[in-house]
């Protein structure tokens, strides 16, 4: 979001990049890292960046400043640097940011509404060969990534449709997955939290092709991006026309799937079935 804000500042002043970087007294290359995301900004950077990308307003000049610090104040996962991938980091600063979150989910609950137990099969499963400290400190990004997106004082609002493969296949066990699907309907009571239930008995549908996440930002809607993963890398579409499918998407799985309510009765028949 400061990027793009100080990438547009520095387009109304009809300035190139080599422009600003003179301005500024920083190699070329770091202008493009901060206007696309991939820096941030020092705390004594931000007075001297303002001035040189002429922000005089003082509203506006204290909405760019808090950008700049929240930048450094919300990476509560630096600590975990060392055992989470780059690409995982990328997408937690993602979600970070997000104001609202629309997700299919194909195999695996989703990340944001997974227990301790459930998290930590899967990292086994996935990760065998990593020491128990390791795995430990996955389940605990895990949990940590639940409170800072859904306990924040302004909650990430999440609307999910699951799979119905996603509460069948038995992760860790019947009674570790009753357990999750037990906090899958707690979770659901949540008002900033929406869960459809897409059953087998629908047949083929629109995400046979797997699962995806769209990310919807405050202020800046030209900022959103959908989030795709697998094995070896992360692909992030923001194009107008991908963001456009993936919602056209998203709508026809909403229509397909349960309602809220019966997706709950769902979500109870399946638990019965484990017990």
């Amino acid at each position: 979001m400061l990027g793009s804000e100080l990438r547009s500042i520095r387009e109304e002043l009809g300035l190139t990049v080599n422009e600003m970087a003179e301005r500024l007294g920083w190699p070329q290359s770091k202008v493009s890292r901060v206007e696309t995301g991939r820096s941030g900004i020092r705390p004594h950077e931000v007075e001297a960046t303002l001035d040189a990308y002429q922000v005089t307003a003082t509203e506006r000049r204290e909405a760019l400043a808090t950008l700049a610090r929240e930048v450094r104040q919300r990476m509560w996962w630096t600590p975990y640097s060392d055992v989470i991938t780059q690409r995982y980091a990328e997408y937690i600063a993602f979600e970070a940011e997000a104001c609202s979150m629309r997700s299919f989910a194909a195999t695996l609950i989703p990340g944001l509404f997974q227990t301790a137990e459930y998290t930590r099969a899967i990292s086994a499963t996935l990760q065998p060969e990593s020491p128990p400290q390791e795995i430990d400190a996955l389940v605990n990004v895990r949990l940590a990534r639940q409170n800072a997106a859904l306990r924040r004082s302004d909650p990430l609002h999440v609307w999910a449709v699951l799979d119905e493969a996603t509460l069948r296949r038995q992760i860790g066990g019947p009674k570790a997955m009753a357990s999750q699907l037990h906090h899958l309907l707690t979770v659901s009571d949540e008002p900033h939290v929406t869960i459809q239930v897409l059953p087998f008995g629908t047949g083929a549908h629109s995400g046979l092709l797997g699962p995806f996440v769209i990310l919807q930002f405050p202020l800046r809607s030209d900022l959103d991006v959908v989030h795709t993963e697998s094995y070896v890398s992360n692909l992030h579409f923001e194009r107008d026309n991908e963001l456009a499918t993936y919602s056209k998407l998203f709508q026809q799985l909403c229509a397909a799937a349960l309602d809220v309510a019966a997706s709950r009765d769902h979500i109870g028949l399946v638990i019965k079935d484990l017990k």
